[in-house]
């Protein structure tokens, strides 16, 4: 199932997607009665999915990314594969939604794209045991963890470096039935390819990071993970489309624009 997040003529609201480009009309919204964080229903009105415009899949308290969590990327920035996760987080100002700008910002100049796969959480959860890690997560979607990466060797925190307005591209819909395990991860910028890894090759599973993140800290409905990003990461410029795509969700694109 495909939840996505809409706004049409001022009213924000959760839909199923159904069909595709190849569906006799073309694939649409079948809008969710109330939210996608508890049991729903289908209310049945249906709207093409060309006449909404798509959010960000969800409006999280906090982003709980992962650092250095496959190898080779590890090796590209000339350091060591971490002995225990690497955890920082983004604010919830940094999510931007699917084709939303992203304004370059003015402190840096050297922006680099990180494309990830994100887990969405479903259910307010601490202390997970890794048996029960899939009753707490709603589904997956499409994450660009944008990174001014001078200001990340230059600072000791990375919170400007990774937390700056719109360096959290999701989307387009969270993916409530792929298997996470082994997924094709993808970014290419202006149509050319620069990342290409697969979920099978990180460090640690979503099973590890859901259950080391919540020994310490409780994640909320609609909280995100990002699960770290492949080799091949490199600087974007004002005027590029970047674009994540993840083999069973989608592609999530989105422009670099100059910050006002």
């Amino acid at each position: 199932m495909r939840i996505a997040r809409f706004s049409l003529d001022g009213t924000v609201g959760f839909g199923v997607l159904e069909g595709d480009a190849n569906t006799e009309g073309g694939p649409v919204l079948d809008i969710i009665k109330g939210h996608p964080f508890a049991e729903f229903e289908r209310s049945g009105q249906k709207i093409p999915l060309d006449k909404v415009r798509l959010l960000s899949p969800t409006l999280p308290s906090k982003v709980v990314a992962i650092g250095r969590n496959y190898a080779e990327h590890a090796r590209e920035l000339g350091q060591e594969v971490p002995d225990t996760p690497v955890a920082f987080f983004k604010p919830s100002t940094s999510v931007a939604g699917p084709g939303d700008p992203v304004g370059y910002p003015a402190f840096s100049s050297e922006v680099h794209h990180e494309a990830e796969l994100a887990v969405v959480i479903g259910r307010m959860c601490s202390q997970v045991p890794r048996e029960r890690v899939h009753e707490v997560v709603l589904g997956y979607t499409c994450a660009n963890d944008l990174t001014a990466r001078d200001i990340q060797r230059s600072e000791a925190q990375w919170a400007r470096a990774k937390g700056f307005d719109g360096s959290c591209p999701l989307g387009p819909w969270v993916e409530t039935e792929v298997d996470p395990s082994d997924l094709a991860v993808m970014c290419t910028v202006n149509g050319e390819q620069r990342q290409l890894g697969r979920t099978s090759e990180m460090i640690r599973s979503v099973e590890d990071l859901i259950v080391h993140i919540t020994e310490a800290m409780t994640l909320l409905p609609g909280d995100v993970v990002l699960t770290g990003t492949p080799a091949g990461v490199g600087p974007v410029n004002v005027g590029d489309e970047v674009a994540v795509t993840i083999e069973g969700i989608g592609t999530l694109t989105n422009k670099v624009v100059k910050r006002g």
